[in-house]
């Protein structure tokens, strides 16, 4: 697999990017610490926060999701609502062990359309996946971790590129230059997809932990 280019569309007025942000060649604190304060687009304003990351910079698998939920723009924290919830129940069957991961999202503020009182997630546009693209690409330099699992379309265009079908590719491992070597990356699944399978959810959730036993036998 060829690596990914780290721009997938030229960056508009509104969303400038988040390169002004970002410290260089900082470490995981540094880049939480800084994360508040970005500007890189629209998002940020009608957020309660920015959610950045768990995790510390020794873990060997990185985990990418979309962007923050409704639960996780409250708490400032990712994957603490329902999809996350049914995350480290599918971790904790595959046998990855928690405290070697890092959690983050390819988008860092929650996208929504206010519905009454309601906040109904919208998906982020590629211009969003862009201009949050450098906080990605600090924090996997940070981590350093062996695998990347990306989770769901726009993780893996985030983490991959635009070519990735994760239907078709869930599970397989692919191969990536990082910014120090080589690194496995598994494309799978958003845990929030298995949560909408209303018909054969246990069927989707069985097929998310098979993608993550997958990740767990690269750590062996």
């Amino acid at each position: 697999m060829s690596p990914r280019t780290s721009r997938h569309a030229a960056p508009d007025v509104e969303r400038p990017g988040a390169q002004e942000w970002v410290p260089a060649r900082a470490s995981v604190t540094a880049l939480r610490e800084a994360a508040p304060g970005c500007r890189g687009c629209e998002l940020w304003e009608p957020a309660t926060q920015v959610v950045f990351s768990t995790g510390g910079p020794g873990a060997r698998v990185v985990m990418v999701g979309e962007q923050p939920g409704d639960k996780e723009d409250l708490e400032g924290a990712p994957f603490v609502g329902p999809a996350g919830t049914l995350l480290m129940r599918a971790v904790d069957d595959a046998g990855l062990p928690r405290d070697e991961l890092y959690l983050t999202n390819a988008v860092k503020h929650f996208r929504f359309t206010p519905q009454g009182k309601r906040r109904i997630h919208q998906t982020p546009d590629l211009a969003h996946l862009v201009a949050c693209q450098p906080w990605l690409e600090a924090e996997l330099a940070a981590v350093d971790a062996d695998v990347v699992v990306a989770m769901g379309a726009a993780a893996a265009r985030a983490v991959i590129g635009p070519g990735v079908k994760v239907t078709q590719q869930r599970g397989q491992v692919l191969t990536q230059e990082g910014p120090h070597g080589p690194r496995d990356v598994v494309p799978t699944v958003h845990p929030s997809s298995v949560l909408r399978a209303r018909d054969n959810r246990q069927a989707a959730y069985d097929a998310l932990v098979a993608d993550l036993r997958v990740v767990a036998g690269l750590l062996a």
